[in-house]
């Protein structure tokens, strides 16, 4: 390619989305360099939704531990150790660090192990001094925690810092309404922690199906996970033997050995160099980019969290993908943001994806629902007194299922498979026209009428 720049493209963050953008770039021809301050990997891989899951995983042994002894095991008395697990899941970590690194260098990738500015259209300056051009830069550096800014704020952790605890604490606060929040919630309190989760308003999960919210909410109460509602932090002061003392508005101050801020992510744009080639940013300080992924410049890119239009690794893996085909590639293609799926991996896990039936009612104004609540057959015999809860919207005039809703055991592993319906546009015949399989949670999909 072109003989003028050092580099075809210059990648700045090694995340899911830098690292697929500049894997395929490569593959199509082109001169990559990828710069990362940190690891490579991003926050999906070193400080997200991997070392998180793993984390879900070993919390769930502590109900699974416990059912057991309903179905015939001879099950001790256990007792968890945090050191153990932490230590092996940042084994994990720096283990698939190593893979991605090793699938760059693969495609002929460089990598730079230092902080990448932008230093115009063209230029890239490094950390140690040294300043690079590209034809193209492609700004993939993520997201970052809110951190909130009150007296004694600094005795909080982020969600980054969540996997490095010496010691499992003994009582947690965790403060916000998100999926993280009620992720480590659930995580926490099957550790065998205190937990009390923190929140300035009076809905947890905000955009996902209401039925869903409620029914995860009813279950955390029930497990013993503490709620503060319309509650806002008005200081953290810390004792002599490491206490801490969150004093609150609306209740009586809590005391807790960690307190967690999980309030959500900003776009990492801050002293990014952005400005000297003019590269827009809206009010949160996200790169504003096309359709394409093109910035208000012409020769940079971003793609991912910093853009903030869908916070979610596949979509950033989707982005960094359409961006290389599109620009190296000669294979124009554009990411289809309707109906991507999510979950919750709280305790129980939350699954979603469409239309919320509040929203379908706003698009479509006639729609259908259709419910199935039923306590799942391990539950039962476990004595465990939880119920799961599907839900299909549906368009009350083409009878298009558009949105499935589920929270209950694997409802993630289902929904993965279900959303293909709801992106196929099949309708409810559609579904009431598969034989069920029996015996299983999926077949309430099958079973609705």
């Amino acid at each position: 390619m072109s003989q003028k720049y050092d580099y075809d493209l210059f990648v700045i963050g090694a995340g899911s989305g830098g690292v697929r953008a500049s894997r395929v770039s490569a593959a199509h021809g082109a001169k990559v360099a990828i710069a990362e301050e940190h690891k490579v990997g991003g926050t999906c891989v070193i400080r997200g939704c991997v070392p998180k899951k793993l984390l879900v995983y070993g919390a769930h042994f502590a109900e699974d531990l416990q059912d057991a002894r309903r179905f015939g095991w001879e099950v001790p008395d256990c007792r968890f150790d945090w050191p153990t697990l932490r230590d092996n899941v940042l084994a994990e970590v720096d283990r698939l660090e190593g893979l991605y690194t090793e699938n760059l260098e693969r495609h002929k990738v460089e990598i730079i192990k230092e902080r990448a500015t932008v230093a115009g259209p063209h230029e890239v300056k490094l950390s140690g001094g040294r300043t690079v051009t590209a034809g193209k830069i492609l700004i993939a550096t993520g997201a970052t925690p809110v951190m909130l800014d009150f007296p004694g704020a600094e005795h909080g952790i982020s969600s980054n810092e969540v996997f490095h605890l010496d010691a499992l604490p003994k009582r947690i606060l965790i403060t916000g309404g998100g999926y993280i929040a009620n992720e480590f919630a659930g995580i926490f309190h099957e550790f065998g922690s205190k937990v009390t989760v923190v929140n300035r308003s009076d809905t947890i999960l905000r955009g996902y199906e209401e039925a869903l919210r409620d029914r995860l909410l009813q279950i955390s109460i029930t497990k013993g996970i503490d709620f503060k509602f319309n509650a806002a932090f008005q200081k953290i002061e810390k004792g002599e033997d490491g206490t801490l003392t969150a004093y609150l508005t609306g209740c009586e101050p809590i005391e807790a050995d960690a307190i967690l801020f999980a309030i959500g992510r900003r776009p990492n744009t801050d002293s990014l160099g952005l400005e000297t080639a003019g590269v827009e940013l809206d009010k949160k300080g996200a790169v504003m980019v096309d359709a394409d992924n093109k910035s208000s410049c012409d020769s940079i890119y971003a793609v991912g969290d910093v853009t903030n239009r869908v916070q979610l690794t596949p979509v950033a893996i989707r982005e960094g993908h359409a961006f290389a085909d599109t620009v190296f590639g000669n294979k124009p293609t554009r990411v289809d943001y309707e109906s991507i799926p999510s979950a919750v991996f709280s305790h129980p896990p939350v699954a979603s994806v469409g239309l919320t039936e509040g929203q379908a009612r706003d698009r479509l104004g006639t729609v259908k629902t259709y419910q199935s609540d039923f306590r799942p057959m391990k539950n039962v015999l476990a004595g465990r007194n939880e119920r799961a809860l599907y839900k299909l919207v549906v368009d009350g005039e083409t009878e298009e299922v558009v949105g499935i809703h589920m929270i209950g055991p694997d409802a993630p592993e289902i929904l993965q498979a279900a959303a293909i319906a709801v992106k196929a546009k099949l309708k409810k015949s559609d579904f009431d026209a598969v034989v069920a399989l029996h015996p299983t949670m999926a077949e309430e999909l099958v079973l609705m009428r």
